[in-house]
């Protein structure tokens, strides 16, 4: 027993005003969650890496004491991570949701292909026949959009990144567009076995003919990482890329 005499908050929002650096540990979908509750806080976060690929942690489980550490010094450094924002009628209730990876529309348990008509800035991009369509943050691109044939996008760029899933026209691939675009998606099926994900969470269900607008949030998320940080050091660590032997 520890016997530590500590003031507990309800959650994640509360504590982070009052602390100067959040401790999350365990795998991306922790960090995702903690990332979405404190939007707009200036806290930063610190991920311990519990999970299995993580990409989002910064310290693995036993390198905490020599970070803790580290950081006491001053030794670490701070990034700003841009998060989406959702707004629209779902099943006839007004929603707004913010996320720090994707959002994703797709089909839910019937085996069949939806249509959905999307616009950006105004202009109709086209219709996707397919199981589903992520919409994702640079930070979201290699979550799903990138199982799903997406492009590897940094962090620091400022773009959107739509990915179609199992899309039925072979010519449909990942389209870029800049993260200052207004992206809209209307559901075109006449079936409302349709759900809207945030960050892998249910959000609503979506009936035929409803919008949803998807937009830069103007709130983002703080993530500390150690000194020496690298992005391209992380996805050859993580995605195992060995290079070739010439």
């Amino acid at each position: 027993m520890a016997n530590l005499k500590s003031k507990i908050y309800r959650d994640a929002a509360s504590l982070a005003k009052n602390v100067d650096l959040l401790l999350v540990f365990g795998g991306d979908g922790t960090m995702l969650r903690a990332a979405s509750e404190i939007a707009g806080s200036t806290t930063p976060i610190l991920g311990i890496n519990l999970g299995g690929l993580g990409f989002l942690t910064a310290v693995s489980s036993n390198e905490i004491e020599n970070a803790l550490k580290r950081i006491l010094r001053g030794e670490y450094e701070i990034e700003s991570r841009a998060l989406i924002q959702v707004d629209g009628r779902c099943s006839e209730i007004i929603i707004s949701k913010c996320a720090l990876n994707d959002f994703v529309i797709s089909r839910g348990i019937i085996s069949k292909l939806i249509t959905l008509e999307v616009s950006v800035d105004g202009q109709l991009l086209t219709r996707y026949r397919c199981d589903g369509l992520i919409v994702s943050s640079p930070t979201g691109s290699t979550a799903y959009a990138l199982s799903s044939g997406g492009a590897v996008v940094h962090p620091s760029a400022d773009v959107f990144e739509l990915t179609p899933i199992c899309p039925h026209t072979l010519s449909n691939r990942s389209v870029i567009v800049s993260l200052n675009s207004t992206i809209q998606v209307r559901v075109v099926s006449p079936k409302p076995d349709i759900i809207l994900s945030a960050d892998g969470e249910m959000v609503s269900e979506m009936l035929p003919g409803e919008t949803v607008t998807i937009r830069r949030s103007a709130d983002s998320v703080r993530l500390l990482h150690l000194p020496g940080y690298s992005f391209f050091d992380t996805l050859r660590r993580k995605l195992n890329w060995s290079g070739a032997n010439v």
